[in-house]
Parts: C-alpha cells; structure tokens; sequence
C-alpha cells in the first residue's frame, strides 16, 4: 500500500498548535496524539480548505 502525503508538515504543526496538541507532537511524534485529535486535525485542514474556495 502506497502512502502519500495529503497534508504538509507545516500545516500539520500550524494546525496542531491552534488546538494545543504541539506539546504532544514534540514530546511523541505523531504517534503520541490521540485518534480524536488527530481527527480534530483532519477536520480543522478540511474547514481551512473550504474557506479558502470561496
């Protein structure tokens, strides 16, 4: 299975640093945040990117 990358480095930090999760990833790696941040992430890139069409 292929992996490829959906989502830049810097928007992952600069997202993970608006919902207080940077601690986290700094002490872990991405390994370290928990599945329901990780989909807080996921829909906070989701909603940048609707605002961002219109």
């Amino acid at each position: 299975m292929s992996r490829h990358k959906v989502m830049s480095e810097s928007l992952k930090q600069e997202i993970a640093k608006r919902l207080d999760v940077n601690e986290i990833v700094a002490r872990e790696g991405w390994g370290g945040v928990s599945s329901r941040n990780c989909g807080n992430i996921v829909r906070e890139a989701i909603e940048m990117a609707e605002r961002s069409r219109t």
